[in-house]
């Protein structure tokens, strides 16, 4: 009896809300005796509207005599016969489009059960999506851009690329405060202002001198490859439990801020030229790691609104190990989508 009485329940929900197949859907399940259940699920909440006009007493009324009896369903008069007379008023039910994070902007199933003890609803407070850095990079000397000093390692803004690939996880802590966490791989890209730059070392540090050769030098950057590791503490004023993003459309309108620790580990670093000689185009790269530090750290703001973030990373300790290299202390900022 009891099962039956659960199918009977599952056919109402199903023949009241069987027009919406657009969204999700929100769950409610009413646990019935020690066993038993009844699940209804709503698609649209203009659903909503129309279910206030049944009568369901007279509904379960009629499904329950008809088990009681062992007659068959077929029999159980249309769901319209169940109409109340007189239409409820409508009341204003906020459209899928307007802005409401606790219904709209998570297409995930939500599911409250109701029990004796009071309610209990589960909700998922993690959200993963890809994320993609992309901006520019310097660094600075005791404070100072090395241009001021005419240096052979003054960097060119333009070209100077920061590209990182983060998997970020972003959890919320409670109501708009959030926490985001990231695995991810960058690079820095410093191209020098003297295209005529050229990378060495001995045994005591890096040197950083003019290229002499005959040739019409195009380029000269170093390149250093990091694994990162950040957590970034976020307040997000919407409240939006999934990050915004730019590839799947998903889009939140709100201003979110935040700022937290990062570090990274080099996995791989060169010098790179480029220069015509001979009436030959040449690139050569030197792998090596030129007394570059392991390890960065830092601080990464973060603002944003909509799909997109801008960011900003500051390195807190030296791009090159103390008394191996000049005292620089690298950054970048952008964009995040």
């Amino acid at each position: 009896m009891k099962t039956r009485v659960i199918y009977t329940g599952l056919l109402l929900a199903g023949s009241l809300l069987s027009q919406a197949q657009i969204k999700p859907a929100d769950t409610v399940v009413i646990r019935v005796g020690e066993a038993s259940k009844i699940v209804v699920t709503v698609q649209h909440k203009k659903d909503l509207e129309t279910m206030k006009q049944y009568d369901f007493q007279k509904l379960m009324t009629a499904l329950l005599a008809k088990l009681e009896a062992k007659d068959t369903l077929a029999n159980l008069a249309p769901a319209s016969e169940y109409l109340n007379q007189q239409p409820l008023p409508q009341t204003n039910i906020t459209d899928e489009n307007e802005d409401t994070p606790e219904e709209v902007y998570y297409p995930r199933e939500r599911v409250t059960t109701y029990s004796g003890r009071g309610e209990r609803r589960y909700r998922r407070r993690t959200y993963h999506s890809i994320n993609f850095d992309l901006g520019t990079n310097n660094y600075l000397s005791n404070g100072k851009f090395p241009d001021q000093d005419n240096s052979l390692y003054t960097v060119k803004p333009w070209g100077s690329w920061y590209v990182g690939i983060n998997s970020t996880q972003r959890t919320r802590l409670t109501g708009k405060f959030f926490v985001e966490w990231a695995l991810g791989v960058s690079w820095y890209n410093f191209k020098f202002q003297d295209q005529q730059t050229i990378l060495s070392k001995d045994e005591n540090s890096v040197i950083f001198s003019s290229d002499s050769r005959d040739a019409d030098f195009k380029k000269s950057k170093l390149t250093a490859t990091f694994i990162n590791a950040s957590l970034v503490p976020m307040i997000d004023f919407g409240g939006n439990r999934r990050k915004p993003s730019f590839f799947d459309g998903y889009n939140a309108s709100s201003f979110r801020i935040g700022a937290g620790p990062y570090v990274g580990y080099r996995i791989d670093s060169y010098s790179r030229q480029v220069f015509t000689e001979d009436g030959d185009k040449r690139k050569p790269r030197n792998h090596d790691n030129f007394y570059l530090n392991n390890l960065r750290y830092g601080m990464r703001l973060q603002v944003g609104f909509d799909d997109v973030d801008f960011f900003f990373n500051y390195d807190l300790n030296d791009l090159f190990i103390e008394n191996k290299g000049p005292q620089l202390n690298a950054f970048s900022f952008g964009v995040t989508f």
